[in-house]
């Protein structure tokens, strides 16, 4: 499985962002609000114009069109989007895998409509609309954000079990110092407009 590789990644104020991503490894990313945390993501997901490389295994990313590449470094924003009416039209066509149960919804969510959806809800199949597209990495910004702490725990638990299943590198931003303590295998956090191993990480 594949590693993600950032050499010398520049945005906005963030700069000389140099790291390796294992196959699933869970990295964090913490950070005061405006540091750069999402559009790191951004330019990870080839969402922003940025300096630098970012590689998969021996793969740059500078040399896969963007949509391609979008496919396989997966982001999910703290905001998910949604263009048609239905659910279930989010989906790839026979997609045959069994909603999760950690997710909490019955089976016949995928013929609910997006606007009855609360904030929750969205973020949660938003998850599992990133992961029913098999990308090879995920980037996850703040992605149980909306969601109660046990409801958190759950699809922290199911995410984490994914994660190493199908042995992802993943880029999580977050601010829940417990949370981090639970998913993270390395934290790192923005200081001074740099990234350094948070106090009490490896």
């Amino acid at each position: 499985m594949p590693d993600l590789r950032l050499d010398t990644v520049a945005i906005g104020t963030l700069a000389d962002v140099s790291m390796t991503v294992r196959a699933g490894e869970v990295v964090c990313l913490s950070g005061a609000s405006g540091s750069g945390k999402s559009r790191l993501l951004r330019a990870v997901a080839d969402l922003e114009p940025h300096q630098g490389r970012v590689y998969l295994d021996n793969t740059e990313q500078a040399s896969v069109p963007a949509h391609d590449w979008r496919r396989q470094v997966m982001m999910v924003p703290a905001d998910s989007q949604w263009w048609f009416d239905e659910v279930g039209a989010h989906f790839p066509k026979g997609n045959q895998e069994p909603l999760p149960e950690a997710l909490g919804f019955p089976p016949e969510v995928m013929h609910w409509t997006i606007s009855r959806l609360s904030s929750g809800e969205r973020q949660r199949l938003a998850l599992w609309r990133a992961l029913a597209g098999q990308p090879r990495v995920l980037l996850l910004d703040e992605p149980t954000a909306n969601l109660d702490h046990d409801m958190s725990l759950a699809v922290e638990n199911w995410l984490l079990s994914e994660i190493r299943k199908q042995e992802m590198p993943v880029l999580w931003v977050a601010h829940d110092q417990a949370q981090i303590q639970r998913v993270a295998d390395r934290h790192l956090h923005i200081v001074d407009n740099h990234l350094e191993p948070a106090h009490g990480s490896d």
